[in-house]
């Protein structure tokens, strides 16, 4: 019997300008030879989008030159930048959240960047400070990978399906190693405001059509299943997403920026640095509301949708 082999067109586009090294079979690439800044040309941000879509997380190396300021410029070139719903900004920015991870402490989940709001961020700009010398790399998955490699059935099953995302998550269950200090602050200030949004599991890319699995750390269950039935299936459809075939793996430097397609991917820290310090700093990008397969859009849950009363005046 012959295998069934899927082309994922994780190659350099021909037409692009940009000196482009895909790093792994399905996605990630390292884009050379640019300095991000606020000063970039149209022609320039253009083509790094044109790239970020194609292979869902692009690198550079060597951004030393960035600060918060230019940092944040530069994110304004690639849409409209916003603050996290919770969690305090960077001191001194407009909207950079700051990852300083003093106690070994990541975002070792899988996860897509605030996936509890409805209209969760297109991308996500991180930039590297402080890297230990060795551990703290990051993963990132491919969703729409994930999505074409399901069998028939599961697709069929996967399409049918909407999830409940939320920040209220139980943190100790998924961090059981956290400190009381830790989990207190999830609780204060991440999960300070509940949010809950209904997403299909599959929804469809804005730009690219693919369809793509949005699942990740933030599902709290699947309408119309309980507690037990939720979990065995988000397992099954999580670990598609995950397998190694799908994902790259990126070892930090200091000034190293990271940009992913959050509409199409999962991404997760290695928290393996023990007590030694690690220091990002992350823009996101707006984005909008999801349209499942069925043309149905993402709903939000919690805080309640206020009416609209200029609809009556």
């Amino acid at each position: 019997m012959t295998a069934l082999i899927h082309h994922f067109d994780n190659v350099q586009d021909a037409d692009s300008p940009l000196e482009i090294v895909p790093v792994a079979g399905r996605i990630g690439a390292e884009i050379r030879g640019v300095k991000l800044g606020g000063d970039l040309e149209p022609e320039t941000i253009a083509a790094i989008r044109a790239a970020l879509v194609r292979h869902k997380v692009i690198f550079f190396r060597n951004q030393t030159q960035l600060t918060d300021e230019s940092h944040e410029e530069f994110a304004g070139l690639l849409g409209h930048p916003l603050a996290h719903p919770t969690v305090p900004v960077a001191e001194g920015s407009r909207f950079l959240l700051e990852l300083d991870s003093k106690e070994g402490e990541a975002a070792s989940a899988w996860h897509t960047d605030i996936t509890f709001l409805p209209a969760f961020p297109e991308a996500s700009i991180l930039r590297a400070l402080v890297i230990p010398p060795t551990g703290g790399d990051t993963l990132w998955a491919n969703g729409a990978a994930a999505y074409a490699d399901l069998p028939v059935p599961l697709k069929a099953l996967a399409e049918r399906l909407r999830a409940i995302h939320t920040n209220a998550y139980d943190y100790a269950a998924a961090r059981p190693e956290a400190s009381s200090e830790q989990i207190r602050r999830h609780r204060e200030v991440f999960a300070s405001t509940v949010y809950e949004t209904e997403h299909p599991v599959v929804h469809v890319h804005p730009e690219t059509g693919e369809r793509v699995l949005l699942l990740g750390n933030f599902v709290k269950s699947f309408v119309g299943l309980n507690r037990d039935d939720s979990a065995r299936i988000f397992t099954l459809l999580q670990d598609h997403i995950t397998k190694a075939e799908n994902t790259v793996r990126w070892r930090w430097a200091p000034g190293d920026v990271a940009i992913w397609d959050n509409r199409a991917t999962q991404h997760r820290a290695i928290a393996d640095f023990g007590k030694q310090r690690r220091q990002l700093r992350r823009a996101t990008i707006a984005g909008q509301v999801p349209v499942g397969v069925d043309g149905s859009n993402s709903r939000a849950l919690k805080p309640e949708p206020q009416p609209d009363l200029t609809a009556a005046e």
